[in-house]
């Protein structure tokens, strides 16, 4: 499942969940889009109405969420221009005008019966998601078409180098900080991180890698539960996951049970597999946070044993229905404190970005021997 890395380089080394979901930033929304109506032609001369304008979603770098789109259009309703009759002075008809919605970079537009219209995953990306009517000729009797129109959803996954997946008050909000040039909003109770923040870590020789700390899981995530799907999608587009663990295991309030860091992994694991399985073949490490607790360096020691027999021991460490069926496969189990020890974030910033670029010339040969 693992391979541990001795790199403690540090001293000693709606549920409610729901209703607290920032409102403030959107990542799904749905609007009506209509295209604009062809206009008529001029039988009497032959002429042809001009067609009608449509409606185009279109990714762009600019736009951060989906939250501008609904303030800028509260009724969330597009429609394009309807092209103009054909008359005795322009036989030919304008074109009507169309109408450019610009989203965030990493939205995918769906039907409204859950058909996936369009992935915007570029810059510049366009999907045409309602055609203008055309304009009329002879075949129509010269009378134009009504344009098309549906009901569509625009959903929002970020699109980062770097998704954290943990428990809530793991560390992961201090973690980015440290790591980027994020300012994320920390404090010692579960639940700080309401929305995804985008940190972006830069080397010296310019290379870039973003980091995407996401709200904390909890059991049941992948039920949707805790707004789980709306965490979970954001991860799918990242290209490495780093689990954050901390050392002193994770207890949800007082009436739910003490979850040991082996069991956390364990348990995170199980959710994301039954989110979406293919989510274990990303590149994947393992961050155990907060080394600067106390016995710290005793529990790590204890834990790297068990992670080296999990598959021997994991039958006795949680019940059946947290039990993972198929084991995530980390690079590294990195001990760090972002707090206290400069030297272990920085190590895991070099150590992440070795492991990215190794995914990616493991796929860049395969692609090769594939021709």
């Amino acid at each position: 499942m693992v391979g541990i890395t001795s790199a403690w380089l540090g001293k000693g080394f709606k549920s409610a969940a729901a209703r607290r979901y920032d409102q403030g930033w959107i990542d799904r929304i749905r609007l009506y889009v209509r295209g604009g109506s062809g206009g008529n032609g001029l039988p009497k001369v032959g002429g042809i109405g001009g067609n009608g304008g449509s409606v185009i979603i279109k990714a762009s770098d600019t736009v951060k969420s989906l939250k501008l789109i609904a303030q800028k259009n509260p009724n969330k309703r597009f429609i394009g221009g309807d092209g103009g009759h054909s008359r005795t002075v322009r036989l030919l008809g304008e074109s009507g005008s169309n109408v450019e919605v610009n989203v965030p970079v990493g939205v995918t537009v769906v039907s409204e019966h859950g058909r996936v219209l369009a992935d915007l995953c570029k810059h510049g990306e366009t999907a045409v998601v309602a055609k203008g009517g055309m304009g009329g000729m002879p075949s129509t009797d010269f009378l134009g078409s009504h344009g098309e129109r549906q009901s569509i959803q625009l959903d929002l996954k970020l699109i980062g180098d770097v998704g954290f997946v943990g428990f809530p008050n793991a560390g992961k909000s201090t973690l980015l900080k440290a790591l980027s040039r994020a300012s994320p909003k920390i404090a010692s109770y579960p639940f700080t991180t309401i929305r995804p923040n985008l940190g972006i870590c830069e080397f010296e020789d310019l290379r870039r890698i973003t980091f995407a700390d996401l709200p904390g899981l909890i059991e049941g995530a992948h039920k949707n539960l805790g707004m789980g799907h709306s965490f979970l999608k954001h991860v799918e587009r990242t290209r490495a996951l780093m689990f954050v663990v901390d050392i002193n295991g994770f207890q949800l309030n007082s009436t739910s049970p003490l979850r040991s860091a082996l069991q956390t992994i364990l348990i995170l694991n199980r959710e994301l597999e039954l989110y979406r399985e293919d989510l274990l073949d990303k590149p994947a490490s393992c961050v155990i946070s907060k080394m600067d607790s106390k016995n710290a360096g005793v529990s790590f020691e204890k834990l790297k044993s068990e992670l080296e027999n999990l598959e021997e021991i994991m039958h006795d460490v949680v019940d059946e229905e947290f039990r993972p069926e198929r084991l995530i496969r980390f690079s590294d189990v990195i001990p760090v404190s972002a707090k206290f020890s400069p030297k272990t974030i920085e190590f895991l910033k070099y150590r992440v970005r070795n492991i990215i670029d190794s995914a990616e010339d493991e796929s860049n040969s395969s692609f090769i021997e594939a021709l």
